[in-house]
């Protein structure tokens, strides 16, 4: 029997110009889930205590993602994740990895780009530990991300969050990268446990027949079932 690890928290970013990446997201988890699912979608209309001060976000929730501390009241802990992926496995899996002695968990990305533009012609440029923060398994009570109220966050630069400035390296724990497989930017693999469409969710019809979209149209189908089209 597998461990059910309890309430599962999931901050997912919103934007409304792909909202359907969203619910096709969660519809992926629900499936294949043996464990109870909080959803939080990081719309900006539902965090009027913070004011987005950067300019350079190329979706609503580049920024706010890192208030997923705040927002679980700095106890237990959370997965991130961005909209526009789909997961492929039990979520618990990813919970079962959780390292307390860590104050979050990544894929330890590293690799440079094949497209410098992405879905809806946004600059798709190489940085330091560039998607990193697309899916963060949270200690949200590790007492150095208390400063991660949203004045600390709407002041910090975007290279600050991203890479995870706050923090030493050696509290920046590893994850698996089947954890978050860049479809498009990484060869098209069957084991990957949950697939990010970085680049541009096949909702975009630049985007509708990339790189293992298949999967994800599985997924939207099933976010559909029994809507007359």
């Amino acid at each position: 029997m597998k461990k059910n690890n309890g309430l599962i928290r999931i901050i997912v970013g919103f934007d409304q110009r792909e909202a359907v990446a969203y619910h096709t997201f969660c519809q992926s988890i629900i499936s294949r889930t043996s464990s109870p699912i909080q959803f939080i979608p990081l719309a900006k209309n539902s965090i009027d205590f913070y004011t987005e001060a950067h300019e350079d976000g190329s979706n609503d929730f580049v920024y706010s993602r890192f208030l997923t501390p705040f927002l679980c009241n700095f106890t237990g802990k959370a997965i991130y994740a961005d909209g526009d992926m789909i997961c492929l496995s039990d979520i618990n899996e990813l919970i079962s990895l959780f390292n307390p002695d860590m104050a979050l968990q990544v894929v330890k990305h590293d690799y440079k780009t094949k497209a410098f533009t992405k879905y809806l012609g946004n600059s798709n440029e190489d940085y330091p530990r560039k998607n990193w923060s697309s899916l963060v398994l949270w200690n949200c009570e590790h007492p150095l991300n208390r400063v991660l109220m949203p004045e600390y966050v709407q002041s910090k630069s975007g290279s600050f969050l991203h890479r995870f400035s706050w923090l030493p390296d050696d509290l920046i724990g590893s994850l698996p990268i089947d954890w978050n497989w860049l479809a498009s930017e990484y060869e098209s693999i069957s084991h990957a446990k949950l697939v990010h469409y970085t680049l541009g969710t096949p909702c975009f019809k630049a985007y509708e027949d990339s790189d293992m979209s298949e999967l994800w149209w599985n997924e939207y189908r099933l976010a559909i079932q029994g809507i007359s089209v």
